[in-house]
């Protein structure tokens, strides 16, 4: 196997190490006096972080000339939609048992907690869709479908923001960079439209 590809094999259990962790942590008890709410948080929070990976990797590919970089997209994309799966699993069962009448009453009385499962509605059909098959399959309508990860990344971001009481720097970070990656794919499609009219 060329080394371009153990790298991107190797995103697989690299991605997992941050669960495994917190997995560690929580079973240890050094996640403080309220494990499960900790454990939740930080799922969602690599959730974001893997979204936001996704989408800098092709300007990172194209900055450094590296190509290859581009097939780490689906990999990242189906880690953040792993992470934001736990968090919904883990959330609904650590937080409120499982009781269906309770998630139907903190869903219609938190907002936020909506936004949240919105961005996570919107990155279902984006990991069914995440073949090779699938994409050959649905040709045009594929790039249509997969720029749902926009909208998902940003109500990610604003979830992760509202349940923050103080300290936003580090969502302030994020929303930086996110409109860095947005300015620059807005200025590829403006060039790639250019070329077109020659």
């Amino acid at each position: 196997m060329p080394a371009r590809s153990r790298l991107l094999v190797l995103l697989w259990p690299l991605g997992c190490v941050p669960f495994c962790v917190l997995l560690w942590q929580g079973l240890s008890g050094v996640l403080g006096p309220d494990p499960a709410k900790v454990f939740v948080a930080s799922l969602g929070w690599w959730a974001l972080v893997a979204l936001i990976a996704t989408l800098a990797v092709r300007p990172v590919a194209i900055t450094l000339r590296q190509p290859w970089l581009v097939a780490a997209r689906r990999t990242l994309g189906l880690l953040a939609f792993a992470y934001a799966s736990i968090h919904l699993v883990a959330w609904s069962w650590l937080l409120l048992g499982w009781d269906w009448g309770y998630i139907g009453g903190e869903l219609n009385k938190r907002p936020y907690i909506l936004v949240g499962f919105s961005a996570w509605l919107l990155m279902l059909p984006l990991a069914l869709t995440s073949t090779r098959a699938s994409r050959r399959k649905m040709g045009a309508r594929w790039q249509k479908l997969h720029k749902l990860i926009f909208p998902a990344v940003l109500l990610g971001l604003i979830h992760d923001t509202w349940i923050q009481k103080s300290g936003y720097g580090e969502q302030l970070f994020f929303l930086i960079v996110l409109l860095g990656l947005f300015a620059w794919r807005f200025k590829e499609s403006q060039k790639r439209r250019k070329n077109s009219q020659k």
